[in-house]
Formats: structure tokens, C-alpha cells, sequence
């Protein structure tokens, strides 16, 4: 095996599809190809991948994922709400950036590791003015530090609170600006009471790398002046409530007439 190849571990049943990124002193460190999640694993425990079988049930959700809401294109034109997208992870970022492209939406990218989001949050909102943001990256949640409760025991969920408050300081309504913040098993409970309209997860567990641009896309088409559909927006999701969580706001576009 080698870098770049698409392995499983058959200790958690090949329930994952991985790349390898590194080896070193035979320690293979793979990184999730749809989940956003790093791990690491001995040789003996991997197994190639073939794409002959479907095991993270990606092809329906990506037909999911990419039905477009339908519009009344009669004589009326939509004006989606616009997306700054902060991502600790330029290949996951790329990603989100073409799906937003895909559904025709207008966003816009950076790249900065988690501990930087919160330097940069502020003057990116300030020059690009966005109805929606999404903060995200890499999390997880350590249960060997401790309860789950304490966000210390966290790989990066407090570095996206810290960024969910540098956000509400340039704007406190969470109608005026949606955000969107966490990655894999981030605190959840924390996100919310920092200011996000949306985090990652309740259950603690591994989300997709499109998660968090699903439903800024479904924020982005969602009506300025109604609340949300919030279980249609997160049953959008991979995994639905056990990984995405929020609370009802009013949508972004706004239509008007006459096309």
C-alpha cells in the first residue's frame, strides 16, 4: 500500500473509505474521503477499496444532496442568499466550493487552519458582507479526557467557538448572518450558545464533508421572509439530526418581479 491509495480498516467493519496521506515507522495516517475525519492504523488492519461496492451509501446521498429546491420560475426572479465558507481543510474546501458552484450559488472560499479562524473571521466578514458562513475543518471528541460536557476535551470545537464569537461581534442577529460551525463529534451544545444558527453534532459523531455546505445551500434558497423548514434543511444532511443540529431562523433569498 501507498500514498494516495483508498483503503477501509477492518477493525470498524471497512465502514469508512479512506486515502492514505502518510507512512511513517509503519503507521498508515488516512484521512476520510467523504467523512471528515483523520485516523491511523497499522498495515494488517487496512484493506484496499474497490469502488464495486457502495459501503457509505454515497451515491443516493449525493442524489439527495444535489436536488435543487424547486422555484416558481414563472415571472418572478430569486435572489439566494450569498456564502463566505471558512474551512480548515482545502480539499474538503474545494469540494463545498464546487457543490455551491453546482447548485448555483454565490460563495466564496479561504483556507486557514483551525487554531487561525478566529484571526480572520472578522475582516472577512467586514469585505465580504455574506448572508451565510460556514466555519469548519477537523474535530473530535476525546472520551478518554473525559465528559463530553467539557469542551477542553474537544480536538477543535473550542477554536470554532472562539470563531462563532468573533463572528457575532460583527453581527449579533442570527437573522442578519447564519452561521454554520463544527466538523466531526464537535460540541454541539457549545456551538449554539456561542451564536451559531447551526453546528455539528449532537450525537458526537463523524459528519460529511458536504454537510456543512448542504445546509448553508438550503439556507441560501430558503425564503427571507418565513422560517425555515429546520428538520427538511437537516434531514438534508448525511446524518441527519444525529449529526446536525439548529434552530429556526428565516431563510436568505428574496424574489421579486418581474424577471
Amino acid at each position: 500500500m501507498k500514498i494516495g491509495d483508498m483503503v477501509t480498516r477492518k477493525k470498524y467493519h471497512n465502514d469508512i473509505i479512506f486515502k492514505i496521506i502518510d507512512i511513517e515507522d509503519d503507521v498508515y495516517y488516512l484521512k476520510g474521503v467523504n467523512v471528515r475525519l483523520y485516523a491511523d492504523a497499522p498495515i494488517s488492519d487496512l484493506e484496499i477499496y474497490t469502488d464495486d461496492k457502495d459501503i457509505e451509501d454515497e451515491n443516493n446521498f449525493l442524489k439527495r444532496a444535489y436536488n435543487q429546491p424547486k422555484e416558481e420560475r414563472d415571472e418572478y426572479f430569486y435572489l439566494p442568499g450569498k456564502i463566505l465558507h471558512i474551512d480548515a481543510d482545502k480539499e474538503y474546501l474545494n469540494r463545498c466550493l464546487d457543490y455551491y458552484e453546482k447548485m448555483n450559488i454565490a460563495a466564496i472560499g479561504f483556507n486557514y487552519n483551525e487554531k487561525e479562524l478566529k484571526d480572520h473571521v472578522y475582516e472577512l466578514l467586514e469585505k465580504y458582507n455574506p448572508n451565510i458562513l460556514v466555519i469548519t475543518g477537523h474535530d473530535a471528541y476525546y472520551k478518554k479526557k473525559g465528559n463530553e460536557n467539557n469542551i477542553n476535551n474537544y480536538k477543535n470545537s473550542l477554536n470554532f467557538v472562539e470563531a462563532v464569537k468573533e463572528a457575532r461581534k460583527y453581527e449579533n442577529s442570527h437573522n442578519k448572518l447564519i452561521i454554520i460551525a463544527g466538523a466531526c463529534q464537535s460540541d454541539y451544545e457549545e456551538l449554539i450558545k456561542a451564536g451559531a444558527n447551526f453546528a455539528s453534532s449532537p450525537k458526537r459523531i463523524n459528519i460529511h464533508a458536504l454537510d456543512p455546505a448542504i445546509v448553508a445551500t438550503r439556507m441560501s434558497m430558503a425564503d427571507a421572509n418565513s422560517d425555515i423548514d429546520l428538520k427538511e434543511i437537516i434531514n438534508n444532511t448525511k446524518y441527519q439530526e444525529k449529526g446536525f443540529g439548529g434552530i429556526i431562523t428565516k431563510g436568505t433569498m428574496y424574489m421579486g418581479y418581474p424577471r
